[in-house]
């Protein structure tokens, strides 16, 4: 044994989806997307720590693509009150064309 311990809850998780529109990727699914990570709406947010294969697939000008790693690091349970449930998730590894493409959809917005 090499003595390194895996602190990695679960295994990555695939986060996949489809939409029609950079409007309804924002206004539907993704509640709050920054440089740095995004919320993801879910009634069954992964756990703390879990680290997630992140691909959304939104129409903006062509059919785009974010993918790239993150890491759940928030999470809001189904029935908090005032409260949207579901996952914060901080972005570890973007590609590069992803990275420009959630610039220009922060600047549209």
């Amino acid at each position: 044994m090499s003595g390194t311990v895996d602190r990695r809850i679960d295994a990555r998780r695939m986060i996949n989806h489809e939409f029609s529109s950079v409007e309804q990727f924002i206004n539907e699914y993704v509640i709050n997307l920054s440089r740095s990570g995004v919320f993801i709406k879910s009634d069954d947010p992964l756990p703390i720590g879990t680290q997630v294969n992140l691909r959304f697939t939104v129409i903006f000008e062509d059919l785009e693509t974010i993918e790239g790693v993150g890491e759940v690091v928030r999470r809001v349970e189904p029935g908090t009150p005032d409260q949207t449930p579901g996952m914060g998730v901080v972005f570890v590894e973007l590609t590069q064309v992803s990275r420009e493409l959630i610039e220009r959809i922060l600047v549209r917005r």
